[in-house]
């Protein structure tokens, strides 16, 4: 029982097969995790706030890796670390195995509507973003004062701005500016 605890987590965090995007995930959740979006930004600090944060720079990260052909194959990998890892978090929560498949579906079909909601928001106008954040971060509940709002939208555009400039071989190593 306990080997088996240990070969998830060995898994989880040090990757399977020379996961190529382990690094870039995990810098991925760092980003989500840092502090600032749940204060400045107001974010929900729940296990529901967290997926949305973590969904929203992975959603700036894949992108991204749109822009470049070569980047195809490191988003789906990405991607496949991304379920990993939800799938982990959904049995520590107590899920059982019949319904995680639901969970990961539902979770997988989130993710690609704020990549879309937030490609089209950064494409276009500040309300055009706002509209998507309150919508999918904030799951419609509009945060106490406008600063939060105006903080995460600010941070996400300036975030977006920097990847482009980032290489992909430096985002492989994980390195997100």
């Amino acid at each position: 029982m306990a080997a088996g605890w240990l070969k998830r987590m060995v898994a989880r965090y040090f990757g399977r097969d020379g996961n190529e995007a382990l690094p870039l995930y995990n810098a991925v959740v760092l980003r989500a995790r840092e502090p600032h979006w749940y204060v400045e930004g107001a974010v929900p600090d729940t296990v529901d706030g967290r997926f949305d944060m973590i969904a929203a720079i992975l959603s700036l990260v894949l992108i991204r890796l749109e822009r470049e052909s070569e980047g195809a194959a490191l988003a789906a990998r990405l991607t496949e670390r991304f379920v990993t890892d939800m799938d982990g978090q959904l049995r520590e929560l107590g899920i059982g195995d019949i319904v995680v498949g639901k969970h990961i579906g539902r979770m997988m079909a989130m993710l690609g509507g704020r990549l879309t909601a937030y490609r089209d928001g950064l494409a276009g106008e500040g309300a055009a973003l706002d509209a998507a954040l309150l919508r999918n971060l904030y799951r419609g509940d509009a945060p106490a004062g406008p600063d939060a709002v105006a903080h995460v939208r600010d941070r996400m555009r300036d975030l977006s701005e920097r990847l482009a400039a980032v290489s992909l071989a430096r985002l492989r190593m994980g390195e997100l500016p």
